[in-house]
């Protein structure tokens, strides 16, 4: 007997994220992977685990891309939908708490806030220019007091009396940080004490202007940090819950949205693609003032698909 599945890939700037679900929409399969720089490669690594662990009798037949990459990636297996990552990470928020009224996303290079009322998605708002608070920026600073970034989590939530950082740019607070290191603040203080700038930096600048209402769910690379999630408490008043599939919700909703969208034939690439040899490269049109750069997305020397047009031309 076949059982069919839907496939969720969220092609992020630091990570990406595969989820396979079943009828039900339940998560049998998922896998984090750092980007590497490289999402072509990183999608083929991603490929063969999935196959490895596929049951013989699995049978795919949807696949959904999401994330930053979503494109490109989705030329190259033949995604079924290509949704944005507001939608996707709305979507598995629901699946997993119904009534879920805020949606925090922190990842890799960028933040989010997502407003739902009843079930749907009625606001929402980015930091792209900005990466205090990401997922990179924290990197570099656990990385700055030879730490890994477990090491951090655990070490923030120790402290009792968090010290004041200035978070409202990376610059300053990694100034502010080193500041209060030489003049003898405790590492764990300094630690949470930038968790809680980082937290109202998000409330106070990605969320301006929005109502944030309980019940919240924070998801994303970031939310695995407990000193964030802690100093998120406490900025809002409020419980924050961090999911089950916390790192990889971008992916499953993806999944949950093409497996909703019931696809009657896949385009599915299949499994075998991680094993082609596909190359990227760019041009720019010049046939209107636009100058579009276009990416062409090759397999075996084969144009499979193109993206950065602004009309329908490319």
């Amino acid at each position: 007997m076949i059982n069919h599945n839907y496939l969720g890939i969220d092609v992020g700037s630091i990570s990406i994220n595969f989820v396979l679900i079943d009828k039900e929409q339940k998560v049998v399969f998922e896998s984090y992977l750092r980007g590497g720089g490289n999402p072509v490669l990183t999608v083929k690594d991603g490929l063969r685990d999935l196959c490895r662990s596929l049951p013989r009798e699995a049978e795919i037949a949807g696949v959904g891309v999401t994330g930053s990459g979503r494109e490109l990636i989705g030329a190259m297996v033949g995604a079924d939908l290509v949704k944005n990552e507001i939608s996707a990470h709305a979507r598995a928020a629901i699946k997993v708490k119904p009534d879920v009224s805020t949606v925090i996303e922190i990842g890799g290079q960028d933040s989010k806030v997502t407003i739902i009322r009843n079930g749907q998605v009625v606001d929402f708002a980015m930091n792209l220019v900005c990466a205090a608070g990401t997922g990179s920026f924290l990197d570099s600073q656990a990385r700055r007091l030879n730490l890994d970034i477990r090491e951090f989590s655990a070490i923030a939530m120790e402290s009792e009396n968090p010290t004041a950082i200035a978070g409202r740019c990376t610059v300053f607070a990694e100034s502010d940080m080193i500041h209060k290191q030489q003049v003898g603040h405790a590492q764990k203080d300094i630690i949470m004490g930038l968790c809680m700038a980082l937290a109202r930096n998000f409330t106070g600048n990605v969320c301006r202007g929005k109502e944030l209402k309980p019940p919240f769910l924070f998801q994303g690379g970031v939310s695995a940090n407990q000193g964030i999630r802690r100093a998120f408490e406490k900025v809002l008043g409020h419980e924050i819950i961090i999911p089950e599939h916390n790192m990889v919700m971008g992916a499953w909703g993806a999944a949950i949205l093409v497996c909703e969208a019931e696809i009657k034939q896949t385009k599915f690439r299949g499994g075998r693609i991680a094993e082609h040899q596909i190359d990227t490269r760019a041009f720019t049109c010049t046939d209107c003032t636009n100058n579009c750069e276009i990416i062409e997305i090759i397999d075996s020397n084969e144009v499979i698909g193109r993206s950065g047009s602004r009309c329908r031309k490319w």
